[in-house]
């Protein structure tokens, strides 16, 4: 297979980075947990899971499939491999296990039942043809499910909040100069079917912010951080302007002052049979 060029991942692998990843899960872990159910994976399944991260995607997976079932968990971050390992390790989830690996060029001998990823399509430079390698590892009537983001939803927010508006923009240029693709979450139906899959089943879901004790506001706040050596760099804001600091208090008491609810982004699940 000829090598493929990533998309730049702007957020980076660091510390922080894995631990906002987990933080992340938690706040979408149920939504992505329904795509895969409704995509059929379940027990004794043999899944593949691209991009990992530090594994919360994979975890997810091997408890539909349970210890008759098996999931690889594939990243080209060896930190990010190492506390997938560790955390599989201290969760008791044998059967979950996890490489070093480039999901553009990934090669194995092993078959899957199914392949998923989410939040891993809008960062490579060629979808399809990814897709396309991917799915030669499946076995016949093979699950391909993705779970994928509309970034520009983040600006869905009743009465407006405009620190929010801010951060929103901080964010998602950010995203955009890094080279993600912002709206990957609806092009997914347009990948499925240019990478040789039938038209995937889509599913839609967005988490709504507001009140003193949404996890929302936490979580927007370290994807800034994550994200803050970008916007620097790309001289979206400064340090001094994020404040990453009292981000999330500054975002959460503003809402809750001007009795406003906002969306988190609007994450998209798709998924197909091969063959179907």
């Amino acid at each position: 297979m000829d090598a493929i060029t990533p998309r730049s991942y702007v957020l980076g692998h660091s510390e922080t980075e894995l631990r906002r990843l987990a933080m992340q899960s938690a706040f979408w872990g149920e939504l992505t947990d329904e795509v895969f159910q409704r995509a059929g994976i379940g027990v004794g399944m043999h899944v593949l899971d691209i991009g990992c991260g530090p594994g919360d995607v994979s975890f997810l997976a091997a408890r539909l499939v349970g210890p008759s079932g098996s999931v690889l968990g594939i990243d080209r971050s060896e930190d990010a491999v190492r506390r997938a390992s560790q955390r599989a390790a201290e969760q008791g989830l044998g059967w979950c296990r996890f490489a070093v690996a480039d999901v553009e060029a990934f090669e194995t001998d092993q078959r899957f039942d199914a392949v998923v990823g989410r939040l891993v399509l809008m960062y490579l430079k060629d979808p399809v043809r990814t897709l396309r390698s991917l799915i030669r590892h499946l076995r016949p009537n093979g699950i391909v499910a993705f779970h994928e983001i509309i970034l520009n939803s983040m600006l869905f927010c009743v009465p407006p909040v405009p620190l929010l508006n801010r951060i929103a923009q901080w964010v998602i240029t950010a995203f955009e100069r890094g080279g993600a693709e912002l709206d990957m979450g609806l092009r997914l139906d347009a990948t499925f079917r240019a990478a040789g899959l039938s038209p995937p089943e889509p599913y839609a879901a967005a988490r709504p912010v507001a009140g003193a004790d949404s996890a929302g506001y936490a979580v927007l706040a370290a994807v800034t951080r994550s994200l803050l050596p970008a916007i620097e760099k790309f001289g979206i804001a400064t340090r001094v302007e994020v404040d990453i600091d009292t981000l999330a208090d500054r975002l959460r008491d503003a809402t809750v002052a001007a009795d406003a609810c906002w969306l988190s982004p609007v994450m998209v699940g798709a998924w197909a049979r091969i063959g179907a």
